[in-house]
């Protein structure tokens, strides 16, 4: 499960044509985290593979997903359109309705070390279920 979660996330920071340097740290930071050595990540990276079915998650699973996904989205500073519509699309395969992504990443914060009140946000995910 943890392949198929890093695999979304490589295609999150693939979707603006190029993995930056924060992207990439963060994605070996979730690996490691998951027992992935940074070279099965480095790999994954090289060769993403297309998102499949999200419908079997857990609503905790989801909701991991999206805030990493958002978290990533927003790592290099830069927030493109590509990425938007890329994580939008994510929030609607997992179950939640697009507007979440707009909810969600004004208070999840770039740097994983800031943690935002996930009770709340998790609160608030729940309303955009569909």
């Amino acid at each position: 499960m943890i392949k198929e979660q890093l695999n979304i996330l490589i295609n999150l920071a693939a979707s603006d044509m190029t993995v930056g340097e924060k992207e990439a740290k963060i994605l070996h930071m979730i690996g490691k985290a998951n027992g992935l050595s940074k070279d099965e990540v480095d790999a994954m990276m090289k060769a993403p593979q297309p998102v499949g079915d999200l419908g079997s998650f857990s609503e905790d699973q989801k909701f991991e997903n999206l805030y990493h996904l958002i978290q990533l989205m927003k790592a290099d500073g830069q927030v493109f359109k590509s990425e938007i519509s890329f994580c939008e699309e994510i929030a609607d395969k997992l179950g939640y309705k697009k507007g979440v992504v707009a909810e969600l990443s004004a208070r999840i914060y770039s740097d994983p070390t800031i943690t935002s009140d996930r009770a709340l946000l998790i609160e608030r995910a729940r309303k955009f279920l569909k």
